[in-house]
Order: structure tokens, then sequence, then C-alpha cells
């Protein structure tokens, strides 16, 4: 509980950092905020360890997997930071990162499995998360597109104009994740029908069709893009759809059966 309120702490620190940066000249205080998010990471990660391997089982309740998500998502962009500029995406990441692992401090939840498993559940289960990860990271990218293309269209100027990346350096970014994701998620579902017995179960037929309806989705602005030169507002708002129905396919389930029904 004390690493989850201290790594809570270090996220909101971070984001803060960056928030306040944003109408600062001299922009944000890196060292701090770069310390603060390496030590929430750092923190995340015994936290993660510690409620997800419990005895000789795994404890992958929904929070834990989301938490685990946002912790790759965070890490993530943490290193990209390096290199392009998310100062509006950051505050956002590390808030929701920190919301969620406080969720999983105060509301702990159980949904215990076998740590020897099959490798090749093991393998779809990191293609899948994975996947998810890239992809959310593109949906986040695609709403700073939009965001961006609606700043560009006002008249005044903001005091938030100074760190908002180029326009066509985000549309970049944000293709080159959609590829890379849309890759993840063709070999998760790959391995998933080629070893699972259940993929088209009762119990995972709507996380199934949901997923396949996203990558679908995902494929047709991949290869518009690739050979018609789609960009704009169709590709912010088709990412966004097949960002929102990939989100209700992994964890809608879940949140029936952990929260509403238990």
């Amino acid at each position: 509980m004390l690493l989850s309120y201290a790594s809570v702490v270090f996220y909101l620190v971070a984001a803060i950092t960056v928030v306040v940066g944003m109408f600062k000249e001299q922009g944000p205080n890196r060292l701090l905020g770069n310390a603060s998010a390496i030590i929430a990471i750092l923190l995340h990660s015994l936290v993660l360890s510690g409620s997800v391997l419990i005895g000789p089982e795994q404890n992958l309740s929904l929070l834990n997997v989301a938490g685990l998500i946002g912790w790759l998502i965070s890490v993530t962009m943490f290193v990209a930071a390096f290199r392009f500029s998310n100062a509006i995406l950051l505050p956002v990441v590390y808030g929701f990162t920190a919301l969620l692992l406080l969720a999983s401090a105060l509301l702990p939840s159980y949904h215990l499995v076998d740590v020897d498993v099959d490798l090749t559940l093991i393998l779809h289960v990191t293609l899948s998360l994975f996947a998810y990860a890239c992809l959310s990271i593109s949906f986040l990218y695609a709403i700073q597109l939009a965001y961006i293309n609606f700043r560009l269209k006002e008249k005044n100027a903001s005091l938030l104009h100074s760190t908002m990346p180029p326009l066509m350096a985000v549309e970049h970014i944000l293709f080159k994740l959609l590829m890379a994701g849309t890759a993840l998620l063709s070999l998760s579902l790959l391995s998933g029908f080629m070893f699972l017995d259940d993929m088209l179960g009762k119990d995972n037929l709507h996380k199934t069709v949901l997923s396949l309806i996203a990558w679908l989705i995902y494929s047709v602005i991949v290869l518009g893009h690739a050979r018609f030169g789609w960009r704009g507002k169709p590709i912010i708002a088709l990412s966004i759809l097949a960002g929102a129905l990939l989100t209700l396919g992994y964890f809608g389930s879940r949140f029936v059966q952990e929260v509403l029904l238990n």
C-alpha cells in the first residue's frame, strides 16, 4: 500500500511538473519531472511484482492488467519524450496511470490463474498486452493530432502553442504506431486462433469479434494511408473508434464479471 501511494504521488508530481511548465517560457523542470517519473515507474514495478505474483498463482485481475498496461504506456512515453515532443500527452498518461494504481490499492480484486501455464498462452497474452499498449498510445496521438488541428484553426495564440509538437511530426508518429500496433494485433489474433481452443467460445466470443472489427479498421487505416495517402479527420475518427472498440473488447467483459456481477 505504501509503495502504491508513493508511486501515485511521484506520478502526480511528474504530471504537474509538465503541466506547470507549459505555461512557462523556459518550459518544464526536466530534472524534477524526469526524476519523479523514474521513481514512480520503479515503484510501480515493485507494486506490480507484488500484486500480480501471489504464491503459486498470478492475480490477473482487471485492475492489475490495466495497471500493467498503464506501466507499459508510461515507460514508452517517458522514453519517447527524449526524442519526440509529447508534453501534452505525458500528464494524461501519468495521471491516468496514477489513477489506475490508486484504484488497484483501494479496490483490490482477484482473478487467479496458475503460473505454470502453456508457453503458447504466454505468447498470446504478451502479444495482446503489447498490441493494446501500442495502439493505446496511437489513440493518444490521434487525440493530440485532433487537438493540434483544432488549435491551429483558432485565431488567438495560446500559451500552450510553444509546447505543441509540429503537426506533421505527430501524424508521422501516429502512422508508425498504427502500423506497429496493427502488426502486433494481427500476431495476437493469429496466435489466439492457432493455440487457443475457446477464441470463439461463449466467454470470449464478444472479445474476439470486437478485436477483429478493431483489427479490420486499423488495417483499413494503414492500407489506406500507404496506398491512397489517407490522412486528416477521417483517420483520426477511425483511430479513435478502433481504440474504443479494442478497449471494450479487452476490458468490457472483465468489468462486467469483476465489478458489476461480483
